[in-house]
């Protein structure tokens, strides 16, 4: 059976199954090249960043920060560094919040990836429901074992289709939805690592200048 009789047998509802495939397709191929481009370089980028701060070079990992402001925690580092002056606490209230603020970034369409998994399914289940129905009521009791007894069971077979479809739809939009919050909880995890790092990097730097005006004083 060619894909054009395929669309056919499954009736109806595989128009709404293509259009949640299509969509499907395009929200993956955009999730895909926001991550590629995140993990390429995310990570490189904020070593040397920890780096130059570490070496009390500010300027340098604000000015590298500002040229990688497309990543999520170049941001996240950017709000912190960004502030005048601020004390240990300050500072973390920052990095939390501009966090919090980069979620939904992060987790964009995934509300659409759970609609199409779970309307995909019962989308199919509607197409043989009507499948069914359809070739019940052609059903002649008196021509058991005539023509009309073929095209029932011929019908069946084709309902099923509309299922088979829901499910496919579904179990890939599932699996790079899946793939997809695996990436957002290690995302989660790296802002915590290396926001910590960068946190207690300027909490020895405030002790120090504490230190040196009290020294002066």
């Amino acid at each position: 059976m060619g894909i054009t009789n395929l669309f056919t047998a499954g009736g109806v509802v595989m128009w709404p199954l293509l259009g949640f495939s299509i969509l499907g397709v395009a929200l993956i191929i955009e999730r895909v090249r926001f991550w590629l481009r995140i993990n390429n370089r995310q990570s490189r980028v904020i070593a040397e960043v920890l780096k130059l701060y570490r070496l009390d070079n500010v300027v340098g990992a604000i000015d590298k920060l500002q040229k990688n402001a497309d990543l999520p925690l170049a941001r996240v580092f950017l709000a912190a560094l960004e502030l005048e002056e601020p004390n240990p606490e300050e500072f973390r209230l920052a990095l939390e919040s501009e966090a919090q603020a980069e979620i939904p970034i992060l987790k964009r369409f995934q509300n659409l990836f759970d609609t199409i998994i779970g309307l995909a399914p019962l989308l199919g289940l509607l197409g043989t429901v009507l499948g069914l129905i359809a070739s019940f009521a052609s059903l002649d009791i008196g021509d058991v074992g005539g023509t009309k007894t073929a095209e029932v069971t011929d019908g069946i077979s084709e309902a099923l289709v509309s299922t088979a479809a829901g499910l496919v739809v579904a179990i890939f939009t599932l699996f790079f939805a899946n793939s997809f919050r695996g990436l957002y909880s290690r995302q989660m995890a790296l802002f915590q690592e290396y926001g910590g790092q960068l946190e207690l990097l300027y909490r020895r730097r405030y002790e120090r200048g504490e230190k040196t005006y009290a020294s002066t004083r």
